[in-house]
């Protein structure tokens, strides 16, 4: 049987460490898989999650961790564990247990029948608020519609991959990471799972709105250049607009006597016009800020410490 990596990225769990171990433990012992490995990746945590993670390491050989020097976001950490794991199969998941490891038996047996992509579907989302499901599905539906790669609906970094997926992936230089639709973009035969997402086991949510509209602009902007193209019709739109209001003015002005009103209107086209323009400046800054990013070739993530030894 092939050998599983679990990739579990960690921003301040302490209280769920522990609890995701023992039953990732009691989920892979019975598979019948020659080895397995846990990467806990710590992402800049305030609290005691690399001690945790460091005394699970102690006893345990298969327990593996990464520590950041600071905190570089879910993505990067995840990113960090697919480039350092080792699994023929490769399983993401999160550390507050919404998403729960009994899954994980099922999408193996995908796996084991050739798939390279086996997808946790959500059928139910509970603990979660209306807006935020409604966000999420909004997004999926808009992404969708502007990228040429489509992003399973329902579904979130809660998946196995490859080894053959995961090493194309890990070749992609970008610095803001979206891996569900990196690895969506790689192809090869893709597969789900269904399952019932659970609430937060303990502690708060460390997706804040912020962080998600951050998050959805990532993945927007990593697979389409619509945003760009609508910058330019609405360029078009609004020059459009502007010559038939200046003909009009100058119709105005030259045939009626009501020329001296219109202050009012006035302002209304520059406000307009200085609005679009902010927004097509807003959209162009985006792209070039990712650009920039990745001109600067820093480094995604900075390694503290680790117990992994690429050598062997």
């Amino acid at each position: 049987m092939a050998k599983v990596s679990i990739v579990a990225p960690v921003f301040n769990e302490e209280e769920n460490i522990r609890v995701l171990y023992d039953k990732l433990c009691d989920v892979l012992q019975p598979l019948t898989i020659d080895d397995f490995e846990i990467i806990f990746i710590n992402d800049g945590s305030t609290d005691s999650s690399i001690q945790i993670i460091k005394s699970l390491a102690a006893q345990d050989e298969k327990v593996k961790f990464i520590d950041f020097s600071r905190n570089f976001g879910h993505q990067n950490a995840v990113f960090a564990g697919l480039e350092n794991c080792k699994g023929e199969a490769i399983v993401i998941i999160d550390t507050d247990l919404q998403d729960p490891p009994e899954v994980i038996a099922g999408m193996y047996d995908k796996f084991r029948l050739g798939f390279d992509v086996v997808y946790a579907k959500r059928l139910d989302r509970k603990g979660e608020s209306w807006h935020k499901l409604l966000t999420a599905k909004f997004f999926y539906l808009f992404i969708n519609k502007l990228s040429d790669t489509p992003i399973p609906l329902n579904t979130g970094d809660f998946r196995l991959i490859s080894k053959r997926v995961n090493q194309i992936v890990c070749t992609m230089p970008e610095r803001n990471k979206f891996l569900r639709g990196q690895i969506a973009w790689t192809g090869f035969q893709q597969t789900f799972v269904e399952y019932n997402r659970l609430p937060r086991f303990k502690g708060e949510t460390k997706y804040p709105y912020a962080k998600m509209f951050k998050f959805a602009f990532d993945g927007i902007s990593a697979f389409s250049n619509i945003p760009l193209k609508i910058a330019t019709w609405l360029g078009f739109f609004t020059a459009t607009v502007a010559t038939g209001l200046f003909l009009w003015t100058f119709y105005v002005r030259l045939f009626t006597n009501n020329y001296v009103q219109g202050w009012s209107s006035m302002m209304i086209v520059m406000l307009f016009l200085g609005g679009v323009q902010l927004i097509c400046i807003g959209i162009l800054g985006e792209y070039l800020g990712r650009v920039l990013d990745n001109v600067k070739g820093r480094p995604p993530f900075i390694i503290k410490d680790t117990n992994i030894n690429k050598k062997e």
